[in-house]
């Protein structure tokens, strides 16, 4: 497969890679076993980037992915993993404090059979005071880097203004990755507005969730799920044209994902290995444009309609 670099950090990844939320059995139940073979065949398949994180099912993501990963040469993939959001006793927790990431990450590190971290992001910063994100957290996590426990450092956040605000206010080279969710979809491209900034810093870019947190799929939107309704309406029937041509939307949303190269890579999350051998088999054939163009006229007047995060 196609290889891109993710900013200036080395990292040369597939153009779609694993994120393992699905692991943490945030969008549905799901067999464990099943959720270990998703990520098997996702590495052999030629993937080589996989993305976690504690707060994902509240540990149980981290947790079943290290279960996966063990016995799995360290070589075959880059890992990456977040700090800062957490959860317990299904209640959602979250501390930027330098202490507690720093602990967080020697932690994931033994959930994850791993003695290195390739990537590890600030999680979802709209939930913390940014300048101590730029004035503690990230810091911490650059000494981690210096000491080379960590290869590289980022951010990950809903708010796109808000990657503006953190890189514009730490040293160069502080912050070399940013993933964005939900903001490069079928729906919704506003990423591509921040481009030439993160090109100019310097900055790798990760985009994750292709779907739209099931917005753009047949089956359609956990119940969590926080797009305001009308925007769930124009999605299902976006969803229903695709199928009445003979085609699945998820389809069309996976090759637009991918479709950009100045986003390094596409998150997409699964427990199911049939989903990763069709994911992989769509984002390497050609779009179809022509059912491209209606679908973004049937989303038309949704467009770039976006929610606060949960």
């Amino acid at each position: 497969m196609e290889k891109r670099e993710i900013g200036t950090t080395g990292m040369k990844v597939t153009p779609l890679t694993f994120g393992a939320s699905s692991l943490g059995g945030v969008f549905r139940s799901f067999k464990e076993e099943e959720g270990i073979k998703a990520v098997h065949t996702a590495l052999d398949r030629g993937i080589n980037f996989i993305d976690v994180s504690p707060y994902y099912g509240h540990l149980k993501a981290e947790q079943v992915l290290g279960k996966a990963l063990k016995g799995v040469e360290r070589e075959r993939y880059y890992l990456s993993t977040k700090v800062g959001r957490y959860g317990k006793d299904g209640v959602n927790l979250w501390d930027y404090s330098a202490k507690r990431v720093v602990e967080s990450v020697y932690e994931s590190m033994e959930r994850l059979n791993i003695d290195y971290i390739d990537l590890i992001s600030v999680h979802d910063i709209e939930f913390a005071d940014l300048d101590l994100v730029c004035r503690e957290t990230l810091p911490a996590l650059v000494e981690l880097r210096d000491k080379g426990v960590v290869h590289h450092v980022g951010i990950t956040n809903l708010t796109l203004r808000h990657f503006v605000y953190v890189i514009e206010n730490v040293p160069p080279g502080t912050v070399e990755t940013v993933l964005s969710f939900c903001h490069y979809t079928l729906n919704d491209d506003s990423l591509v507005d921040y481009l030439d900034f993160f090109e100019k810093n310097g900055v790798g870019v990760i985009n994750a969730s292709p779907f739209a947190m099931g917005l753009l799929t047949e089956r359609g939107t956990p119940d969590w799920h926080p797009a305001p309704e009308p925007l769930k309406a124009l999605c299902r029937k976006a969803a229903d044209y695709c199928k009445g041509k003979g085609q699945r939307i998820e389809k069309l949303a996976i090759q637009y994902s991918v479709s950009n190269p100045r986003i390094a890579t596409t998150l997409f999350s699964t427990t199911r290995v049939s989903s990763v051998v069709d994911n992989l088999r769509w984002a390497s054939e050609p779009i179809d444009e022509q059912l491209l163009h209606e679908i973004r006229e049937i989303l038309k007047p949704r467009w770039r309609d976006t929610w606060l995060n949960s």
